[in-house]
């Protein structure tokens, strides 16, 4: 895979094509973890989405979707993300 120049916009790409969110919000935490030897040049980054897609499934389930949705970026772009994924109907913590 060519290396990604905006790995945010490419993320809220992908999870947008993927799961058509009503909200998503994206922080590339990146800087707080540069030198990290586990990092291999990956990016850290926290989502917050929000998608009639999570709809009936488990925090599990939920994850798993937006995984499937980066898959290709979780080999190379990504080293690590935390996921926050609500359906329409939660409360936004």
């Amino acid at each position: 895979m060519t290396p990604i120049k905006d790995r945010a916009a490419y993320i809220e790409e992908r999870l947008t094509t993927a799961l058509s969110p009503v909200k998503i919000e994206i922080v590339d935490d990146s800087h707080r973890h540069a030198g990290h030897a586990s990092a291999r040049g990956g990016g850290h980054f926290q989502v917050t989405i929000v998608s009639a897609a999570f709809s009936g499934k488990s925090l599990i389930q939920r994850h798993r979707l937006v995984y499937d949705a980066l898959q290709d970026a979780m080999r190379d772009e990504i080293h690590a993300l935390s996921i926050k994924a609500y359906t329409p109907d939660e409360t936004i913590r």
